[in-house]
């Protein structure tokens, strides 16, 4: 996880559309034997119109990501309330 150290929202680094996701507990099987799954990675696709951390748009509760070959969205569980965005 990459995240924006510049910015932090209740002493947390925020998140931005640039950060690529590693994916614990992917469900999908691998393709091929010894292989990783196919959900193996996530990328933001949507985030913050009007927010950015150096240069990037923040990421929030409603942005979408999805996983990487198969286009599986990512779910977003856990946030911070304190902060609203655009």
């Amino acid at each position: 996880m990459t995240a924006s150290p510049r910015v932090t929202v209740s002493g947390q680094p925020v998140v931005t559309m640039a950060s690529t996701y590693t994916v614990a507990g992917c469900t999908f099987p691998a393709m091929t034997s010894g292989a990783q799954p196919p959900c193996a990675t996530a990328q933001w696709t949507t985030a913050a119109t009007r927010v950015t951390s150096m240069g990037q748009p923040v990421v929030l509760q409603d942005s979408v990501a999805t996983c990487v070959p198969t286009g599986t969205p990512l779910l977003v569980t856990t946030t911070q309330p304190r902060v609203s965005a655009m």
